[in-house]
């Protein structure tokens, strides 16, 4: 059997877009075709109306079936009586051109919800697996044919503690430990802006995480890359692609990052 080929990119960040990397991703879909492209969210800067009509238009020219998750940029920023009422409303303008689930032979592609529209700490960049989102998810994961293996797609990383201490993804741990449970394959995000691809240890045993860099201006160690992933019957190949044309295990950081960028820890700027 063909093994499926899925592209997975991460914050495109649409306002700050890199035009060149965008460009360089879209030929690499146009000339390989792959079965999917799974977008772990921050589609725009500011979630401003420009910065979504943008992304749908590069969305809607590439020709396979595509997914998105929400990343907390975006949520609307600047209007925050729009963010409380419906923070979801300008992104919903994307979802005619999407796939929301996603089921191949044997594999299936479940959404994993990690964003909030406010947080009990600032700024709200981090992530929050919410008991609904997991839910929801675990739900998904429970109605598929036994024996189904699973990608699940989130934007931020279930890391919930930086070596520091800080808090990161409120609810991770347990999240990590539910879906390693269900013997998920891979749980997908972004976030970092740098690639990374990791197994953490879990209550209920080892899960693998997967992390995409940017197609954005904002780089932290790594330049603009996405990940080409192959799924066979007995393995998960990742192939991360960037610009330098490095080797993937040189662009891959060895621990999930804390942040995006690396002055950005304690900033509104950050995400």
């Amino acid at each position: 059997m063909k093994p499926l080929v899925l592209f997975h990119i991460s914050d495109l960040h649409f306002g700050r877009e890199d035009a060149e990397a965008l460009a360089w991703v879209r030929e690499a879909i146009e000339a390989e075709r792959p079965d999917a492209v799974l977008i772990t969210g921050d589609l725009t800067m500011r979630a401003r109306h420009r910065e979504f009509r943008a992304a749908c238009a590069w969305i809607s020219e590439l020709g396979v079936p595509v997914t998105v998750e929400i990343g907390n940029h975006d949520l609307p920023y600047f209007n925050l009586i729009e963010r409380f009422i419906q923070p979801y409303r300008r992104y919903r303008a994307i979802e005619k051109l999407l796939e929301r689930e996603l089921d191949f032979p044997g594999f299936a592609v479940v959404p994993l919800k990690t964003t909030t529209r406010a947080q009990p700490r600032w700024p709200w960049v981090e992530g929050w697996v919410r008991p609904s989102a997991l839910r929801h998810t675990l739900e998904a994961i429970d109605a598929l044919p036994a024996g189904t293996r699973v990608l699940v797609t989130a934007h931020h990383p279930l890391l919930e503690r930086a070596p520091d201490g800080r808090r990161l993804t409120i609810n991770g741990e347990r999240t990590m430990a539910a879906l390693a449970g269900r013997k998920v394959a891979a749980v997908l995000s972004g976030h970092v802006h740098d690639p990374f691809d990791l197994v953490r240890e879990t209550a209920s045993g080892p899960l693998r995480m997967i992390g995409a860099g940017t197609l954005s201006h904002r780089l932290r160690s790594s330049p603009p890359s996405y990940n080409r992933i192959e799924l066979g019957p007995d393995a998960i190949k990742v192939t991360a692609r960037n610009r330098e044309h490095q080797p993937t295990r040189q662009v891959q950081v060895p621990e999930v990052p804390t942040g995006p960028l690396p002055d950005e820890a304690a900033s509104a700027e950050a995400g």
